[in-house]
């Protein structure tokens, strides 16, 4: 099968490295927890609807998104699996979740009352949010929560399926305030009926380090795309993590410069010799921010620096040898002997590798690779 893509920059997502880590994790809670696949954001930038399937196929029976229009997105690409929203939705939208058999967060009496409105007849599964210490959404309050479910048993267009929380430090060797959230949790949960709810307080950190502090799920987000959820844990991994992102390009200009060369914007680099100087055709528009002009990529197996400003759609690489125009050149991934990591990119930007991935721009064609060979391309620009 032919795929469209005409750029030499591409993502290449690994998708049995997706179903390695949905079945290591379900191996390692056992099969009375559930596990709901985290999707959002375009599946942190990895393919929302390859991913989902992959993930689904190893045994999820759930996914979770951020938005409603990407719970949507999913359907219109034929998921049929059950799909939540675990961020706030609108309550004049309620019927067209509803239409799409869609499942809403729910966090306020205000929000029920409201959105009983827009329904005609329909009804819609929610998950009520609790907040536990995140600060963020969810029902703080015992009394406000006995509320909302006394509300629910008496309008029929609402059924309460799952209720759940989020940490915010489980991926922290101090887990005092883990334990804190998890103790409010449990004191909260024990107000209200929990006959057939899904409940769920588990991300990724947690379901790693803490199998039997998830009850029924466990919402499986940054460790299914093979990233430990911080640095500082990864020496409590469970099991080994396998990365199913790598950011691939190739040469499209090769020339020899001499030395006293300037190089890109603002003149910033010169050659010290003369050198052998590749183009890349990748930039800041693609998510390689100028901040990143120092990093090494790998050529034929070797580790080859960046120089000069990195531009909006290409940047140059100080090359070892003389190549050939259409050599490989990984940005994240392996070549050979060598690897980079996305925490190593996270690492020089000071920031977590949540964000790498999620930062390579939609531009940057996505290719999907199962068994070894091509299984599919997102291109959104065709």
């Amino acid at each position: 099968m032919e795929y469209e893509i005409y750029r030499d920059t591409w993502v290449e997502v690994n998708l049995d490295a997706i179903e390695y880590n949905v079945k290591m994790m379900k191996q390692h809670i056992g099969n009375e927890v559930k596990i709901i696949a985290v999707v959002k954001a375009n599946a942190y930038g990895h393919g929302a609807f390859q991913v989902a399937n992959a993930a689904l196929d190893a045994g999820a029976t759930m996914l979770a998104v951020a938005f409603l229009d990407e719970a949507i997105a999913l359907r219109n690409n034929g998921i049929t699996a059950p799909i939540m929203v675990l961020g706030a939705t609108s309550a004049q939208y309620v019927h067209i979740a509803s239409a799409h058999n869609i499942t809403l967060t729910i966090f306020s009496l205000e929000w029920l009352i409201e959105a009983k409105g827009y329904l005609k007849g329909e009804a819609v599964n929610v998950h009520v949010k609790l907040d536990t210490g995140m600060s963020r959404l969810g029902v703080r309050d015992e009394h406000d929560l006995v509320k909302i479910f006394d509300y629910v048993d008496d309008n029929s267009a609402f059924k309460i399926t799952g209720i759940y929380t989020h940490f915010a430090t489980a991926d922290e060797k101090d887990l005092t305030y883990f334990h804190e959230q998890y103790n409010k949790f449990q004191y909260l949960i024990n107000k209200i009926p929990q006959k057939n709810l899904l409940i769920h307080c588990g991300n990724s950190a947690t379901g790693l380090r803490f199998p039997d502090k998830l009850y029924n799920a466990v919402r499986l987000g940054i460790s299914m795309y093979g990233l430990s959820p911080s640095p500082e844990i990864k020496d409590e991994l469970p099991y080994s993590l396998k990365e199913a992102f790598s950011l691939q390009t190739k040469l499209v200009h090769v020339k020899k410069i001499t030395k006293g060369t300037k190089v890109s914007y603002g003149a910033t680099y010169e050659a010290e010799e003369d050198e052998w100087l590749g183009t890349i055709p990748i930039g800041y528009a693609d998510g390689w921010l100028r901040s990143l002009r120092d990093v090494a990529v790998l050529v034929n197996g070797e580790r080859a620096p960046l120089v000069g400003r990195i531009c909006m759609d290409q940047c140059m690489v100080k090359l070892p040898r003389k190549y050939q125009v259409g050599e490989r050149v990984t940005f994240i991934g392996k070549q050979g002997d060598e690897y980079i990591p996305v925490d190593e990119v996270a690492k020089h930007l000071n920031t977590i590798n949540y964000e790498v991935t999620c930062m390579i721009s939609t531009r940057v064609p996505r290719v999907f690779v199962k068994n070894g060979t091509v299984f599919g391309v997102d291109n959104p620009l065709l």
